[in-house]
C-alpha cells in the first residue's frame, strides 16, 4: 500500500476528513490496485485528467514528478502532452510543457548504475512498499538466477525467509545507492555501492532503500535443496522511519 501523508500534513486540522480520504483512500487504495493498472498507467491518466480540466498547478508539477519516478520516460510525456493538445486545449499543453521540462531538466535520469533500472517489478508489488524496478542478469539457462532489484527512495521488501533443508540462503552485491538490510533481532546494516550480505538460509530479514536515496543490488540465490520463500508483513513505517532519522 502507497504511504501518503500529504493530505493530513497539509489540511489534517483544518480538514481531517478530506486529509484522510487523500491519504488513505485515494493513494493508499487506489493508487495501490496495481494489479488492475499499473501505477505507471496510472500517472498517464492523472497526468492527462489534470490537464484536460486546466490544472497547471503544484498538483500537476506532483504528478508530473510521480509519472517520471513511474516510468514515463521524457520522450513518452512529450508524446503524450502533444496528442492532449488536440482534446484539452493548446494553452493548456503549453502550460504542462512548461512544468514537464522543468521534471525532465535532467532527462529520464534512470537508476540502477551499470545494468540499468528495468521494468516495474509488478509481479511481486504486494511484497513491497513503495516501487521497485526489476531487471533479469543473467540469461536462460544460466546456472545461477541474477536478477538486479531496484528500489525508489523509501521503498523496502517485506519482511521474509529464504527456507532451505539444506545449503540454500540468498546473496545480495550493491551496485548503486544506498540502502538498507536487516535480520530479526540484529540492527540495521547501512548498505552502498560494492557492499556484498550473504543471508543464510530460514533467516528472517528485509532489505531495501534509504529514505533520501535510489538502492540497486543484484541478488541470486544459494543452490540447496527444498528451497522456498516465505513473505512476511511489511515493515513498520515506525521502524523504518526510526532508521532514516
Amino acid at each position: 500500500m502507497v504511504k501518503q501523508t500529504a493530505g493530513r500534513t497539509i489540511l489534517g486540522n483544518f480538514a481531517p476528513k478530506f486529509a484522510a480520504l487523500n491519504d488513505d483512500v485515494l493513494f493508499g487504495e487506489v493508487w495501490s490496485r496495481e494489479e488492475k493498472l499499473s501505477r505507471k498507467l496510472r500517472s498517464i491518466v492523472t497526468v492527462s485528467a489534470l490537464i484536460g480540466k486546466g490544472m497547471t498547478d503544484a498538483s500537476l508539477a506532483y504528478h508530473l514528478k510521480e509519472a517520471k519516478k513511474n516510468g514515463v520516460t521524457q520522450e513518452e510525456m512529450a508524446e503524450l502532452l502533444t496528442h492532449i493538445a488536440f482534446y484539452a486545449g493548446w494553452p493548456n499543453a503549453w502550460a504542462a510543457f512548461h512544468l514537464a521540462m522543468e521534471v525532465y531538466e535532467d532527462g529520464d535520469a534512470e537508476h540502477g548504475g551499470l545494468f540499468g533500472q528495468g521494468e516495474p517489478n509488478t509481479a511481486y508489488a504486494k511484497y513491497f512498499t513503495g516501487n521497485s524496478y526489476l531487471k533479469v542478469i543473467s540469461k536462460a539457462g544460466d546456472p545461477l538466477t541474477i536478477c538486479q532489484v531496484t528500489f525508489e527512495p523509501g521503498c523496502r521488501n517485506h519482511w521474509h525467509i529464504h527456507h532451505a533443508k539444506s545449503g540454500g540462503g540468498q546473496v545480495l552485491i550493491c551496485v548503486d545507492g544506498e540502502g538498507w538490510y536487516q535480520e530479526e533481532g540484529k540492527e540495521a546494516q547501512s548498505l552502498k555501492a560494492g557492499d556484498i550480505v550473504e543471508i543464510p538460509a530460514n533467516v528472517k530479514h528485509w532489505h531495501g532503500a534509504k529514505r533520501e536515496s535510489w538502492f540497486s543490488h543484484l541478488a541470486f540465490e544459494i543452490p540447496g535443496t527444498d528451497l522456498s520463500n516465505e513473505w512476511g508483513e511489511e515493515v513498520s513505517a515506525a521502524a523504518y522511519d526510526a532508521l532514516t532519522r
